[in-house]
């Protein structure tokens, strides 16, 4: 059984009257002292150096696990040895490689000045 608890909720007031001189009306169309033409420029781009560091290591360690797990399953590396190993070698790897491939396109793409790839989309850590 639920208890709701019964809010009472009161209007706030609505008269001019109570308002003082030096308040401004928010609806009011006559006032421009709050714009400021500097609220609508953009601050510049900070690189997220931390995340794309992060994303390269992602790839490189990625495509190193993916690749020798691809070699024992190949049988280029001994497989009698390493045969239960390689699973987890290619389920990491792959875990790593997606995002860490992604994200360095990402990179990629916004540096070179991709107009539709930018550094304030990218994920900051």
């Amino acid at each position: 059984m639920e208890i709701k608890k019964r809010i009472r909720y009161t209007k706030l007031n609505q008269n001019s009257e109570d308002s003082t001189s030096d308040e401004v009306d928010a609806t009011s169309t006559d006032s421009r002292e709050d714009y400021v033409a500097g609220q609508f420029l953009k601050p510049p781009v900070k690189v997220p150096w931390k995340a794309i560091i992060y994303a390269f290591v992602l790839f490189a360690f990625g495509t190193v696990l993916l690749s020798v797990g691809c070699l024992i399953v190949s049988g280029h590396i001994e497989g009698v040895h390493y045969q239960d190993r390689f699973w987890p070698l290619i389920f990491l790897g792959s875990i790593m490689f997606l995002p860490g491939a992604y994200h360095t396109y990402f990179a990629f793409k916004a540096f070179t000045g991709d107009p539709d790839w930018d550094f304030e989309e990218f994920p900051d850590f």
